[in-house]
C-alpha cells in the first residue's frame, strides 16, 4: 500500500475509537490531534491539516449517527468522507485522444509514458508513444525498450533535437490510434525555452489530454509546479510518481488537489503494473483499512490470478495451494499492496513472522521446499516433524530454520486470513460491512 506510514497513523486513530466505550469530547479531540500527527508526519500543509480536522470534529461533535449506526460507527463515517473530500474528486480519464506528458527533470515522465501506454492497452485500445524528447539521451532508448515490452508502436528520431519536426513525421508514421502518447522534453526547472516547446507540441498535437507528471517527493512544492504548468499549457491532470518510496506523498496529493489539478494516476512501484487510475474513495478506502475488494478483484482478473484471490480471500488454502497462490498473487502487484485491498486486513498488526517484504524475496527456496515435500506433508503440515524436516532441507538444498521459517509463515497466514475472514463479525467487520458501497 502506498502511503504507509500515513495510513497506518489514521488507522491507528480510528481503532482507538472503535475500541472506546464511549464515544465523547475527550475521544474526539483524541481522534483530532492522532489525524493531526499523522498528516503533518506525511508532509500536508498546517493549515489544511487544521482545516480538516476542525470539519471532522464540527461534524462528530454536531451530528447524530443515522439511523442503524452507533455513535462509533458514525464517527469513521465521518473521517472517511472528509478525507475523500480532501484528496480531491474523481477525474475520469479520456479513452480517445492524444495526451501529452510535460515534468521536469527526475518525475519518471518516461517510465510514465510507459505505464500509460500499457493501462490503455489493457483496456482494448489502440496505443502509439512518440518520443518527443530531443533533450534528454537516453529517452529516445528508454521508451522504444518500454513500447517492445508493452507491444505497441513506436516512434522517435534519434539525435534529432527538433522536437516539433519528430512530432509531426511521428503523427504520420503512427497513424490512426485510440491513445497517441506523447513523451516531451524536461527540464532542471519550468524555463521560457521548455514552455515555448511545451506550448508549440500543444498546438501541432492538438492534445486532449495535457497530463503534469510530479514525483511523490516534491511534497508541498506539487502545488506551485501545478500551477505553474497550469498557466503555461493549461493542464487537465496530474500524474504523480514514485508513491511507494516517501513519506512526502501526502503533501503532493493535497498539494494538488487545492491547486485545481485533478490527480488522475497514481505510479506505486517501479513495474509497468504499479500505476493506477487515481479514485479518491477507493484510495482512502485502502488507507484507512476497509480495503477494495473491486480493485483487488480487478487486478486478479487481468493477471489471471482470480481463484487465487478469492482463495486467500476466503482464508480456506492447504501448504500444497499456499505457494501457488503467493505466485499468483505476485502478478497482481506487490504482496503488501495486494492484501490491503482486503477488507479488515490493514486494520490488524501484523506479526513480525508475517513480514510480506522478506516473503517475496524468499519465494524461489519456498518453491524448492515445498517440491521435496511428500502429497501428505503437503495436505497435513503438522506431519512435518524434526526427521522429516531435516529430510526436506536436505532435498532441497536448503537449511533447517529455513523450513521451519516456511511453516511458521504458513501458519500466521492462515491465523492472519481467518482472523480476517471472521472479522464480520467484529465492530469493524460491521462497519466496513455497512460502508460497503463507498470504496
Amino acid at each position: 500500500m502506498v502511503l504507509d506510514k500515513i495510513g497506518e497513523g489514521l488507522r491507528a486513530a480510528l481503532d482507538k475509537v472503535t475500541r472506546a466505550g464511549l464515544v465523547d469530547r475527550s475521544t474526539i479531540e483524541g481522534l483530532v490531534k492522532d489525524i493531526q500527527r499523522t498528516l503533518l508526519a506525511g508532509d500536508v500543509d498546517v493549515k489544511l491539516v487544521f482545516e480538516l480536522t476542525q470539519k471532522i470534529k464540527k461534524r462528530a461533535l454536531d451530528e447524530k449517527p443515522k439511523a442503524g449506526m452507533t455513535a462509533r460507527e458514525q464517527v469513521v463515517r465521518i473521517v472517511y468522507e472528509e478525507l475523500v473530500s480532501f484528496v480531491g474528486g474523481k477525474s475520469e480519464a479520456k479513452l480517445r485522444g492524444k495526451i501529452l506528458l510535460c515534468g521536469l527533470f527526475g518525475s519518471g515522465k518516461t517510465t510514465t509514458a510507459g505505464k500509460l501506454a500499457r493501462f490503455y492497452r489493457k483496456k482494448g485500445l489502440k496505443v502509439g508513444l512518440i518520443c518527443c524528447d530531443a533533450f534528454r539521451p537516453a529517452a529516445y532508448e528508454q521508451l522504444q525498450t518500454l513500447a517492445e515490452q508493452i507491444g505497441v508502436p513506436f516512434f522517435g528520431i534519434r539525435g534529432e533535437k527538433d522536437s516539433a519536426k519528430i512530432l509531426k513525421e511521428g503523427m504520420k508514421k503512427i497513424g490512426e490510434r485510440d491513445i497517441i502518447i506523447i513523451d516531451s522534453s524536461g527540464r532542471d526547472a519550468l524555463d521560457s525555452g521548455m514552455i515555448e516547446e511545451i506550448k508549440n507540441l500543444n498546438s501541432i498535437s492538438a492534445a486532449d489530454e495535457r497530463l503534469l507528471v510530479l514525483p511523490a517527493d516534491i511534497g508541498q512544492a506539487a502545488r506551485e509546479q501545478s500551477e505553474e504548468f497550469q498557466k503555461a499549457l493549461g493542464i487537465t491532470g496530474v500524474i504523480i510518481t514514485k508513491l511507494d518510496g516517501t513519506a512526502k506523498g501526502g503533501g503532493a496529493l493535497t498539494a494538488c488537489a487545492i491547486s485545481g489539478a485533478p490527480v488522475k494516476f497514481i505510479g506505486t512501484g517501479e513495474k509497468l503494473e504499479a500505476f493506477e487510475q487515481f479514485d479518491p474513495e477507493r484510495f482512502i478506502s485502502r488507507l484507512v483499512g476497509f480495503g477494495d475488494l473491486q480493485s483487488l478483484l480487478e487486478k486478479a482478473k487481468e493477471s489471471g490470478a482470480e481463484e487465487s484471490a478469492k482463495a486467500i480471500v476466503s482464508g480456506k488454502f492447504t501448504l500444497s495451494e499456499f505457494f501457488e497462490q503467493l505466485e499468483a498473487m505476485q502478478k497482481m502487484g506487490p504482496l503488501k499492496s495486494v492484501l490491503d485491498s482486503i477488507p479488515g486486513f490493514g486494520m490488524m498488526k501484523m506479526p513480525k513472522e508475517f513480514d510480506l517484504g522478506k516473503q517475496e524475496g524468499k519465494m524461489k527456496k519456498w518453491k524448492y521446499i515445498i517440491q521435496s515435500m511428500t502429497k501428505k506433508e503437503k495436505e497435513s503440515p503438522d506431519l512435518i516433524d524434526s526427521p522429516r524436516i531435516r529430510r526436506i532441507a536436505k532435498g532441497s538444498g536448503t537449511s533447517e530454520s529455513e523450513v521451519r521459517e516456511l511453516l511458521k509463515a504458513f501458519e500466521q497466514s492462515k491465523k492472519v486470513m481467518k482472523m480476517v475472514s471472521g472479522g464480520k463479525r467484529g465492530l469493524m467487520g460491521k462497519m466496513m460491512k455497512r460502508f460497503k458501497g463507498f470504496g
